[in-house]
């Protein structure tokens, strides 16, 4: 239960931005850019409330698929497609309308604000308080006699940033260990999957892509929708069998997936359950302070604009500092502390990637925040020290994890065959590949190294150095993958020795995380990167930083 004083907080905050749409007017000059943003943005807070109070009500509970377009639609419509250009989350035009003094920090302060759209349908009423405060606290400030200084506008949201940081990081890791918080799971398993109205009631953005890969499977007949299923959920177990790991010791599984494969999960999630795990389910993070860059982790509907969401992945460039890390830190180990129990039967991520998206190749723009040399280094130090402290409450040789992929109808007018062939794939014979796979690792392990060389124009030459056994018939240094943490089947790896590990890999085209990458060349000495290139960019320098940045 909400505390009466965080209602009247609400309430309150509530009430003063439905004045600011009546008409903004600050005392000094040169205040009409501002006076617009503050406005606009006020408009956008105001129809995300009426949206929360009409869910409140259930006032959407029965309404109709035209009704529920429009609503998505209006919600997402100012940062889709062309619209970004004249939206103040982009960045460049926020520069453009209110300076570069002010136009990130308020582009920042206004991809922030969209977060209350998820918030709204699930009624956190305290999150979209304090945002809501916070974009009080900077109207007032335009609000004065004087124009405020950039420094104190920064000041105050490192201040939120600050002051929240602990409340965010725990709600994650609940969201993460905790059945309890079961927003997601409870309009699947509860909603007709039949009607793909129930998609519109996660509050994110729906195209074609969900709609259709939800009606596609919706087509199929449970028996196959539960042998996909038991794919995914014996896969899992499995991972848990062949590294002699006791899966009877967890009780939870977190599900990762894009909306419109429901179907799936719903077999997944009783398929787990008989397993003796309940399965969480947390929505890919919307507060800069639990984002990893444009990267969505947990559960996601479309991207209304991945430029945009490229535009904001380093916003955290505002307040990244040596301190802020250590709040960080310390409400990471709290968080785990306070809730260690949860943790110590948390099993680990199944996840469900897709592909076939229409490629993104992102403009890296001058307006956009990014980290200096020591940020980095501090963004680095945070990384390290949180999976440290992670492993410590979650612990790795007790954990286990599985990854399937699955097309989605953008991939083009053959998605079902290519589905059903991935299908096919994803259900490979175990045993006989396993036997195939065996004579490589047996050739292998007898290798001192193993060399790469690429053909018609590629220009890879690379020596993996292999790690030397004793006893052939006892040892290896190959892993046998199978179809159980990595679906399908058909690859063996190894962790290499650094030492004599050296030469140059090249791939015309790649995508690494989301990005693509055109003719990248990386090159090794000892197992360490000596040297990287791309030709994303003209300037050689800015593929090297592209590069750099986002791997």
């Amino acid at each position: 239960m909400l505390e009466d004083n965080m209602i009247e907080r609400y309430e309150l905050a509530s009430e003063r931005i439905r004045e600011i749409t009546e008409g903004v007017h600050f005392p000094w000059s040169d205040s009409k850019s501002y006076e617009r943003y503050f406005g606009c943005t006020a408009q956008f807070i105001v129809y995300v409330l009426d949206v929360a109070q009409r869910l409140r009500e259930g006032r959407l509970d029965n309404a109709s698929i035209e009704e529920l377009v429009a609503i998505n639609q209006a919600l997402y419509v100012d940062v889709a497609g062309e619209n970004y250009n004249n939206s103040y989350a982009n960045p460049t035009y926020a520069c453009e309308q209110l300076g570069e003094e002010y136009g990130r920090l308020l582009s920042f302060l206004y991809m922030e604000l969209r977060g209350l759209i998820p918030y709204a349908y699930e009624q956190q009423i305290s999150v979209m308080t304090v945002l809501m405060e916070l974009f009080l606290e900077i109207y007032f400030m335009f609000e004065d006699a004087e124009k405020p200084t950039e420094q104190s506008v920064k000041n105050a949201i490192y201040w939120y940033v600050s002051d929240y940081s602990d409340d965010f990081v725990e709600k994650r890791i609940l969201e993460q260990l905790d059945p309890a918080h079961s927003f997601a799971k409870d309009i699947i398993m509860n909603s007709d999957l039949s009607d793909v109205r129930y998609l519109y009631k996660f509050g994110e953005y729906i195209t074609a892509n969900e709609i259709k890969t939800a009606q596609y499977l919706d087509s199929l007949p449970q028996e196959r929708i539960e042998a996909m299923a038991a794919t995914f959920t014996e896969g899992y177990r499995k991972g848990f069998e062949l590294t002699g790991k006791d899966i009877t010791k967890k009780k939870t599984v977190n599900i990762r997936y894009s909306l419109g494969f429901e179907r799936i999960v719903k077999a997944s999630v009783n398929q787990f359950k008989q397993m003796g795990l309940e399965t969480t389910l947390y929505r890919a993070a919307v507060s800069s302070i639990n984002k990893r860059m444009h990267l969505k982790v947990g559960y996601f509907g479309a991207s209304p604009n991945k430029q945009m969401d490229y535009d904001h992945r380093f916003d955290n460039a505002i307040y990244m500092d040596s301190a802020f890390v250590e709040r960080k830190l310390g409400a990471l180990r709290l968080a785990y502390e306070n809730h260690k129990e949860l943790a110590s039967v948390f099993g680990g991520p199944a996840v469900m990637e897709v592909f076939g998206e229409v490629p993104f190749e992102p403009v890296d723009k001058p307006e956009s925040y990014h980290l200096d040399g020591k940020q980095q280094k501090l963004s680095v130090r945070y990384d390290s020290e949180s999976s440290a402290i992670t492993n410590t409450y979650i612990k790795g040789e007790e954990r286990s994890f599985t990854i399937i992929a699955y097309p989605v109808p953008e991939i083009g007018d053959n998605f079902e065959e290519i589905f059903d062939e991935t299908v096919k794939i994803n259900t490979l014979d175990y045993d006989k590949y396993k036997v195939i796979q065996q004579h490589i690792i047996d050739a292998l392990d007898h290798a001192d190294y193993v060399e790469i060389k690429g053909t018609n124009g590629n220009s890879t030459d690379l020596k993996v150095k292999i790690m030397p056994i004793e006893n052939y018939d006892k040892q290896t240094v190959f892993e046998n993958c199978l179809a159980d943490v990595n679906i399908p089947l058909g690859e063996v790896f190894t962790s290499p020795v650094l030492a004599g590990t050296t030469g140059v890999l090249n791939v015309s085209s790649v995508y690494l995380n989301e990005l693509k990458f055109k003719n990248l060349t990386v090159s090794f000495k000892d197992g360490m990167v000596s040297d990287y290139s791309c030709d994303n960019f003209e300037d050689a320098d800015k593929g090297k930083a592209f590069f750099k940045e986002n791997v």
